[in-house]
């Protein structure tokens, strides 16, 4: 019978527990653009399914063909390619995630794609949700389906770039 009432007990302090927890919750606005500076871009942070993920794809190596290949890699895979071609100059990275603030879950995606090797370059300018990919010299291929999923695992969530704040997600 005590031990009834000890357990009715912690259950009790635990259930006040958590509801103070809630009611002082100070994070309760972590993610949207409460108090964002005036005239910052708000950032896309959703992680985005790789149908919904729109992409160009540019060669940024002397391999020719490469572009081409990789772009019908990403459309098996369900991405939505728009562009595929040649870099202007090379890459020696694995590639490069070019995006503005409408793409940054798209990019995020994209990343673990690349096993989290490929260098971000946000461009706060940019107006669309599309991703540049431009592939480097040290490409070798995208990452399998269980990588990818490891790979999102160890990244996190998503986080605005520097100079834009996250835009309220609809709940």
């Amino acid at each position: 019978m005590r031990a009834l009432v000890v357990v009715g007990l912690l259950a009790v302090f635990a259930l006040v527990f958590v509801v103070i927890a809630l009611v002082r919750d100070t994070q309760s606005n972590a993610g949207g653009a409460a108090g964002c500076p005036k005239n910052w871009p708000l950032a896309d942070v959703r992680l985005r399914e790789p149908k919904d993920v729109k992409i160009n794809v540019y060669n940024g190596t002397d391999e020719v063909g490469l572009a081409g290949s990789v772009a019908d890699d990403f459309r098996n895979r369900k991405f939505q390619v728009k562009k595929e071609g040649n870099a202007p100059k090379a890459v020696d990275d694995v590639a490069v995630l070019r995006f503005g603030p409408k793409g940054v879950g798209s990019a995020h995606l994209l990343r673990a794609y690349f096993l989290n090797n490929a260098k971000l370059e946000p461009d706060l300018k940019r107006k669309d949700d599309t991703v540049d990919v431009i592939l480097g010299n040290s490409f070798q291929q995208l990452a399998t389906t269980t990588e990818v999923n490891q790979s999102l695992g160890d990244l996190g969530s998503p986080v605005a770039p520097t100079g834009t704040c996250p835009a309220p997600v609809d709940k």
